[in-house]
């Protein structure tokens, strides 16, 4: 068989497309759910255990996301955790930036403590109390 001789008929493209977009759907829902924003530092030797993350790591009037925690620090010294379970839909929150937490399902937008900024939500993020230890973020 050559290149010239091979031919597709409607019922293999239909068959073709139906698992390739089974395939990519699969794919998507079998991730991990932790965000890339702010991926998790495996810990450091001497680290306190179950730290989340370096207190350097987490920007003043910013934060990171460490698995299903936010951590923000919206002044210099004060370190806010929250759960990134998003109050409107169950989402996960993706991104921390210009001084908001943004959850991309339906554009909910959370200042840094975790009080609603923009809706559709209309609770605040859970809150996740933390505590600094040496040069980590821990849980309280």
């Amino acid at each position: 068989m050559t290149v010239h001789d091979f031919s597709l008929n409607r019922r293999t493209v239909v068959v073709g497309a139906g698992a390739l977009a089974a395939a990519a759907t699969l794919a998507a829902c079998s991730s991990s759910g932790k965000d890339d924003t702010a991926p998790a530092a495996p810990p450091e030797p001497g680290a306190p255990a179950g730290a989340l993350t370096k207190a350097a790591d987490v920007p003043v009037g910013g934060g990171v996301i460490v698995g299903d925690t936010v951590v923000t620090q919206p002044t210099a010294g004060t370190f806010v955790g929250l759960s990134s379970t998003c109050t409107h839909a169950g989402c996960k929150v993706a991104t921390v930036a210009k001084g908001t937490i943004n959850c991309p399902c339906h554009g909910s937008r959370f200042n840094l403590d975790g009080t609603v900024k923009n809706g559709p939500a209309n609770e605040p993020l859970s809150t996740k109390p933390v505590r600094v230890e040496g040069d980590s973020i821990v849980p309280a």
